[in-house]
């Protein structure tokens, strides 16, 4: 397999993460009322169990020795990234804090400049405003934001949120060397972490019906799962730019899945987003499509 077409076959593993990630707002919708916190431990619990077992099962339990540095890394990405996206929604309106913590597909098409053996086009960044755009009129429903007074933690857990994921997605690619399946062990810390946060800060309520647990098991094997481990080979060995652009189709399709399941209705705002985030995803990947040669 020649290096183009590595790098392409990476960046396709990466692209799954976002149609798991779309799959989000559904299947946190048929999760009943599971706290935030709650729902992160159960989710990243059984997501990581799995994977060990799957490793002890293919006698490859060795690859979750890892120096130090590298399972603060991985914990504090993961960890970091939720725990100050929950500590937005509940600090500043919904809308705007998830439109400021989308901030973050735009910073990974910035900061992968400053990779070795990458460069910042210009159709990455039109891309990845035009999947900005697309995605704050999805969230905002063209109405733009309120931005609360009274609500600077809020907005400034957003801003971090989007700035943890961004510099673990990007930083990834300088830890190449580590082994995808040492996620498994970013999954577990993670939900160990999660389990504490909600100790501390929320009343414990457990699904009550069989389609909730079914729905938190979903997450557990794909979004909250599965696609942490595809999203590690994409950024680390696939086209980090296109990656960071197409990840602006998670909420739209995770809106038309929403509507398609009787949870929404299709109105202009999500029409233009559906052109807006497409046709930017389609620049952004204008080199992957045609083969740039090198």
């Amino acid at each position: 397999m020649t290096a183009e077409a590595a790098r392409m076959r990476a960046t396709i593993i990466g692209l799954s993460a976002v149609l798991m990630w779309a799959t989000l707002g559904l299947f946190g919708a048929g999760s009943g009322s599971v706290p935030p916190f709650l729902l992160n431990a159960l989710c990243f619990g059984l997501s990581g169990c799995l994977a060990i077992i799957w490793l002890a099962m293919r006698g490859k339990l060795s690859l979750m020795k890892q120096p130090l540095k590298v399972w603060a890394f991985g914990t504090i990405g993961l960890f970091g990234f939720h725990f100050f996206y929950f500590t937005a929604i509940r600090n500043a309106p919904p809308v705007d804090a998830n439109l400021i913590n989308y901030m973050w597909p735009l910073l990974i098409v910035v900061f992968s400049a400053l990779l070795p053996g990458e460069s910042l086009r210009l159709h990455h960044v039109i891309g990845a405003l035009l999947g900005l755009f697309g995605a704050a009129l999805l969230i905002t429903g063209g109405e733009g934001l309120s931005l609360a007074g009274g609500s600077a933690l809020g907005y400034g857990a957003a801003v971090a949120s989007c700035l943890f994921w961004s510099t673990y997605s990007v930083l990834s690619r300088r830890l190449g060397e580590v082994p995808t399946e040492a996620v498994a062990g970013f999954c577990l810390m993670t939900a160990l972490l999660s389990a504490v946060c909600h100790v501390f800060l929320e009343e414990t309520v457990w699904p009550s019906q069989a389609t909730e647990w079914m729905s938190v098991a979903a997450l557990g094997l794909f979004p909250v799962g599965l696609a942490f481990f595809t999203w590690d080979i994409g950024v680390k060995r696939g086209d980090i730019q296109v990656l960071g652009a197409a990840a602006y189709s998670a909420p739209l399709l995770s809106t038309l899945l929403l509507i398609a399941f009787g949870f929404g209705s299709f109105t202009l705002s999500v029409s233009l987003a559906c052109i807006a985030i497409t046709v930017g995803a389609l620049i952004a990947a204008k080199d992957m499509i045609f083969h740039r040669s090198s």
